[in-house]
Parts: structure tokens; C-alpha cells; sequence
């Protein structure tokens, strides 16, 4: 663990396997972290803070800060790309090449924002004196980062906490953490000083409860499932800390009657089975117009089948494992239950013929689904896509807000009078017409309903990280102000 700028064990000594999900081999093994060591690490990030080694910086001296660790991280992408692919399971041309990408590019859009964070323009609002708004970093951040991005959702988080001169500790997934291990070797180098970023490892609900709890932490940022998000907010309720979640997702893509299929069937195959279907934002329901909805579902299933399943390193290979035996048991549960209810498979539906060892499953699509099928209202997080039809596009989009969540959804279809009555319609964080999945550091990224609140990327995200200062000064230079009468007339 990385704690207090000092590489150390858990003081308690135990250590828990990391497993490759490709293979199940063991491939590393990592401090199992106590409530001693949380302690260590919010103190150490506490401290750091209120010195000011890190908030006391000029926003350009962090910003250099920031860029160092960008080019760090590309001179250092192989590496982390292919340490990421063996840990969670992913393709390493996804890793290598939309991952990495990513998390450069977001690190250096933080570098650059850090110096134009600013409040509003000051004026002589009351007439007497000047206002002006100051935006000051918040403190303590707590991180919880989830298994399936574990340094790419780790860095939205990081460096605009880090950009808006806050100090961090970060909890990776236990099944997750060797790549923000790695990171934090690459923060230090870079100049990120001791106690301004600490990684914890070890069972959430030790180090993760620790966080959420403790009153010298001033945010919780999460990205995780929805259940673990309410628990955290219970557990920050009684200091009243803020809360950035990212939680669970039931994306659904509509299909106009006017809809290109060869686009819907491409984007639904993509975004359904990119990183396994592990992805909160992944295409889950695709609610397809009557008129289309058999040719569809046809050439869909079509190139679910042509998906390569295999060793993630290999290039060929299209889709890797899920994350572990439990996750690959929890999805098959789910195909079952779809079956029991009604669903049919047209494509997968089961583990892959000739490979013995990885949490391997076939790229699966249910057809014939219903609005109350478990398959249509649970987060399954595996690569199944269930598909139904419509009539009318209100039914359509009445459908596709009928779930818990609310983060991503799509359109596809040529009429954009309809195409736009979708996505003002669509109750969820972001919409996309014709394309499925397309993120940029620019645009904010952040969902509805049990989806959670607040924002990742974006200028926006420093609402999160951030808090806002009035400061008066008076111009009149009297010690008897006009307005004192109200309340006292005497001299």
C-alpha cells in the first residue's frame, strides 16, 4: 500500500491473491488492509491538506504536477495496459487503445483546468461593498473505485480532486489494484507530494466503511453498484459529508422505424459487449420498432456469433472474461431466470466450447422479452442483451424509463423530430443519437434516479470537488453603517 508518500504492508501483515479471470491463476498478492491502516491513510491525507504542501500550490505548479504524471503515464502505457488486461480480464487493444488513450487525455484536460477554475465576477452587489466568490478545494477525498475501469475511473476522480488542490485516499477493488498501484508510483515521481494520494488495498467493508465513516474525510466519491452507494450514504449520514455517486445502469436503445440496422445492430453488439458487458453504461435493452424488430434481431445475433471469446493478450480476440467465477454464476442466473419467464436465446447463452480454465460466456441475446422480466429491470453486468418490441415511440420511451436507473441511453433512427422527442424524453444522464458510448473529457458523465448524482468529467466535476466562498469587503469606511438603525439606533 501507498501510504503517507512510504510503500508499505498491512499492519495487521495478511496479504489476499489477486487473480488473472483469463486463466485463474494467482498473479499478485497485496496487502489486506485494516481499519489501522485507513486510519494511517486519512490522517496521512488529512495532514497533507491542512500543511497546505499540495492546496497551497499555485494553480500552475499543480498543473505541471499533473501534466509530469500525464507524459509519465504515456511513457508507461504498454505496461499499464497490459498489467490492466491481465487483472480484470479485458482485451488488451481495448485496454492499450481506449483506456489508456483516455486516461492521458483526461489527465492533461485536468491539467489545463486546474489553472481557469474560478468563481463569479465580483461587483458592489449591496452598493457598500464588494463581493467576490472564492472556489476553495474541499479537503479529504475518499475514493472507492470499482473492478471493472479500476485506473481509468480511478483518474476521473483523481485528477480533478487533485487539480482543485484537494489530497486523496483511494480504495481500488480488491479484485482490482494493481494498475493504481502502479499509478501511484507514477504520482509520486511526477511530484504529487507524500500524504496528497494514498491507495489502500484491502475488503471494502473494512477500508471502504473506514472512509465513508470517518469525520476527517470531507467527500465520498464512488462509482460502484447501487446497493454498495446506499450503504455508503448511510454510513456518511452522520458526519454529513458530501456524496459523488456513480452507481448502476440499465441502458436501453431505441430503434426508430427509420433506423439503419446494420448501424443498431453494430452499435447494440459494441456497446453491449465492450469489456465484457462489465460497464454501467453498456447497451442492455434494445426496444426495437415492430417493423424492424425481426431483421434486428437477426443481424444482431448474427454478429454476437462472429465475436472472438478468448486470451485477452491475444489480438484477434474481440471479448475476455468476466471478472470471476462468482460474477460469470451471477449473469448465468440471470439468463436462466430470462428463460423461466419467457425470453428466448437467439445467440450465446453459454460458456465457451474449449476453454477450460477463465470466467468465460458466450456474447447472449434474449429476444422476446417483457417490461417485468428480471432481464429488463436488473443491472446483469455480463454480456446479455435482451431485446423487445414496440408500436409507438411514447410506449418506447415510457419502456425504456421504467427501471431504477437512469445513466445512458441511445437513439438510432434518421427522423430527428423523433430522434430529439427521445432524448428530451429520456430520463437519463446522457442520451446518445446513432452512437453508443462515446465519452470525451469535455462533456460530463453522471446518471439519474438510483444511477446516483454529480458528475464525472468535465469542467462540471469541480462542482464536485470544490466549495464556494462569499467574501464581503466593505467600501464605505464608516463604522456606523446606514442599515445598523434597523437594528440599534443608539450611537
Amino acid at each position: 500500500m501507498y501510504i503517507d508518500g512510504v510503500w508499505s504492508g498491512s499492519s495487521s501483515g495478511e496479504t489476499f491473491d489477486v487473480l488473472n479471470p483469463a486463466t485463474e491463476d494467482v498473479i499478485a498478492k497485496v496487502p489486506k488492509g485494516t481499519v489501522e491502516d485507513a486510519r494511517r491513510s486519512i490522517d496521512a491525507a488529512r495532514k497533507a491538506f491542512d500543511s497546505g504542501i499540495w492546496s497551497g500550490k499555485t494553480p500552475a505548479e499543480r498543473s505541471a504536477v499533473l501534466y509530469r504524471l500525464a507524459e509519465l503515464v504515456v511513457s508507461n502505457a504498454d505496461k499499464l495496459a497490459k498489467l490492466e488486461s491481465l487483472n480484470v480480464g479485458k482485451t488488451l487493444k481495448y485496454s492499450r487503445d481506449s483506456d489508456l488513450p483516455f486516461i492521458i487525455d483526461n489527465l492533461k484536460f485536468f491539467a489545463g483546468a486546474a489553472r481557469s477554475l474560478e468563481g463569479k465576477a465580483a461587483a458592489e452587489y449591496s452598493g457598500m461593498g464588494t463581493s467576490i466568490i472564492r472556489r476553495e478545494p474541499l479537503g479529504v477525498i475518499g475514493c472507492i473505485i470499482p473492478w471493472n475501469y479500476p485506473l481509468y475511473i480511478a483518474v476521473w476522480k483523481i485528477a480533478p480532486a487533485l487539480a482543485a488542490g484537494n489530497t486523496l485516499v483511494v480504495k481500488p477493488a480488491s479484485y482490482t489494484p494493481l494498475t493504481l498501484l502502479e499509478f501511484a508510483k507514477l504520482a509520486a515521481k511526477a511530484g504529487v507530494p507524500k500524504g496528497a494520494l494514498n491507495v489502500v488495498t484491502g475488503p471494502g467493508g473494512v477500508i471502504g466503511s473506514e472512509i465513508a465513516m470517518s469525520r476527517k474525510v470531507d467527500m465520498i466519491a464512488l462509482t460502484g453498484d447501487t446497493e454498495t452507494g446506499k450503504r455508503v450514504v448511510q454510513m456518511a449520514s452522520a458526519s454529513i459529508k458530501r456524496i459523488h455517486l456513480e452507481l448502476g445502469g440499465k441502458a436501453p436503445m431505441i430503434v426508430l422505424p427509420d433506423a439503419d440496422i446494420e448501424a443498431v445492430a453494430q452499435g447494440a453488439v459494441i456497446g453491449g459487449y465492450w469489456n465484457t458487458g462489465q460497464d454501467c453504461t453498456a447497451v442492455t435493452r434494445v426496444i426495437i420498432h415492430e417493423d424492424l424488430y425481426e431483421k434486428t434481431i437477426r443481424r444482431m445475433a448474427q454478429k454476437a456469433r462472429r465475436f472472438v471469446v478468448g486470451d485477452p493478450l491475444n489480438a484477434k480476440t474481440d471479448m475476455g472474461p468476466l471478472i470471476s467465477a462468482r460474477q460469470r454464476e451471477r449473469v448465468e442466473a440471470f439468463i436462466r431466470k430470462g428463460l423461466e419467464e419467457g425470453a428466448r436465446i437467439v445467440a450465446g447463452g453459454k460458456r465457451p466450447a474449449g476453454l477450460k480454465k477463465g470466467f468465460y460466456l458466450e456474447p447472449t441475446i434474449l429476444r422476446d422479452a417483457e417490461q417485468d422480466m428480471a432481464v429488463c429491470r436488473e443491472e446483469i453486468f455480463g454480456p446479455v442483451i435482451v431485446a423487445y418490441s414496440y408500436s409507438k415511440l411514447d410506449e418506447a420511451i415510457e419502456k425504456a424509463n421504467d427501471v431504477d436507473y437512469g445513466l445512458a441511453a441511445s437513439v438510432y433512427g434518421r427522423d430527428i423530430t423523433s430522434c430529439m422527442k427521445a432524448a428530451n424524453e429520456l430520463d437519463f444522464g446522457t442520451v446518445w443519437i446513432n452512437e453508443h458510448g462515446i465519452l470525451t473529457s469535455e462533456m460530463p458523465h453522471g446518471g439519474f434516479k438510483q444511477s446516483g448524482f454529480g458528475k464525472d468529467l468535465s469542467i462540471y466535476s469541480f462542482d464536485e470537488y470544490t466549495r464556494t466562498k462569499h467574501v464581503y469587503i466593505d467600501l464605505t469606511g464608516k463604522a456606523i453603517k446606514d442599515w445598523h438603525s434597523v437594528v440599534y439606533a443608539g450611537k
